[in-house]
């Protein structure tokens, strides 16, 4: 662990017991208690999560709003000030470079959020697409610290700890000037578990105090520190795509069934021309959710198949804590993919047999 990165976190992450793993070159705790308990607990009451490993890079400039536009697959002409969007970046031949939040303080200033395995890549590749956009790129990831707070009692929590009402701020909207606990932060409706709840960017040397105080302050009401396990389930079970597995530089967002976040009939963006073919010509393949039928957890990379031929691979696959089945996601030939059909899929050699379900697998309980 001595040569992984550490978050300002650390050190509470020991005092809490976590089981520290290596994570993207981080050493971050996977679990504390136990990823099942943790998990019910973000479902049933409040998980904190430390995220200060994920990247943040500031778009400033006249063009600030042109850049970007370029450079994503949403429409960033939606947005307000003090609003969040889903998008992702794509190559020109439409797999993903990364997903991400763009949260928007004014047509001049935007705040990008990345995925922490991709830090340096995307910010090359912004770099590389800067162009003549009269914008100034900053990787301020060092500079930021990020906790979140996630579950049905996650406002209630977090509101012991500020003035400002937090109804005030509506899912994927934002505001820059909250305080807790007498820090000022910046925190947005948004999470990555499925559930309502809240993500808070601070300085590094504060953000052990809101850690503190949100345990203190979460203790009657079920609150628990989570890791990366109970995260990556969480996830899962709410169908929310995890870089390098659902999608990719080989998996186009159409592909993994996330259109909804790509605007073909808005402005070019990088990778549109590739996707508006993949799009007309038809897809080949295509993201589906499964059910194993015999015993067996089908984990990533294994391979599925169909009428004894290989169809597909598995891209996320656990059992589930929420509704007690082995589920999983798994990327197929479009020609095997409708609802109920039965599959196989190798697991320790043998082919074991599972079914198509709707890759939903979780009602989002989101606050809108």
């Amino acid at each position: 662990m001595e040569n992984l990165k550490k978050t300002f976190l650390y050190d509470s992450h020991l005092e809490c017991k976590g089981e520290i793993v290596e994570f993207c070159g981080w050493a971050l705790p996977i679990k504390y208690e136990g990823i099942i308990e943790e998990h019910e607990a973000v479902r049933n009451a409040a998980g904190i999560f430390d995220v200060s490993h994920m990247g943040e890079v500031d778009v400033i400039g006249k063009q600030a709003f042109d850049f970007v536009q370029n450079l994503v697959t949403n429409d960033v002409r939606t947005l307000e000030d003090n609003q969040v969007l889903y998008s992702m970046m794509c190559y020109p031949d439409g797999g993903v470079v990364d997903d991400l939040l763009i949260y928007k303080f004014s047509d001049e200033h935007f705040y990008l959020v990345i995925n922490a395995a991709n830090v340096e890549k995307d910010y090359q590749w912004m770099l590389d697409n800067k162009g003549d956009y009269e914008v100034e790129l900053s990787n301020i990831s060092s500079e930021v610290s990020e906790i979140a707070i996630q579950g049905p009692n996650a406002e209630k929590i977090l509101q012991k700890l500020t003035e400002f009402d937090l109804k005030e701020i509506k899912f994927f909207h934002l505001n820059r000037e909250v305080n807790i606990a007498g820090v000022k932060c910046l925190v947005s409706r948004t999470g990555y578990t499925g559930e309502d709840g809240f993500e808070i960017y601070t300085n590094n040397e504060d953000i052990k105090i809101i850690w503190d105080k949100l345990l203190e302050a979460g203790k009657d009401d079920g609150l628990k520190p989570a890791g990366l396990g109970a995260r990556d389930t969480l996830r899962f079970e709410a169908s929310l795509p995890l870089y390098g597995h659902e999608i990719s530089q080989d998996i186009s967002p159409l592909e993994a069934g996330l259109s909804f976040f790509v605007k073909l009939d808005t402005d070019d963006f990088i990778g549109k021309d590739a996707l508006v073919k993949q799009k007309e010509e038809g897809l080949k393949r295509v993201l589906r959710g499964f059910e194993m039928i015999d015993r067996g957890i089908a984990r990533e990379g294994f391979e599925v198949f169909a009428e004894e031929k290989k169809i597909g691979f598995v891209t996320t696959g656990y059992y589930s804590p929420t509704l007690k089945k082995n589920i999983g996601l798994a990327l197929i030939d479009i020609e095997y993919a409708d609802m109920g059909r039965e599959l196989e899929i190798a697991i320790r050699n043998k082919h074991k047999k599972a079914k198509i379900i709707n890759k939903r697998f979780y009602k989002k309980n989101y606050k809108k």
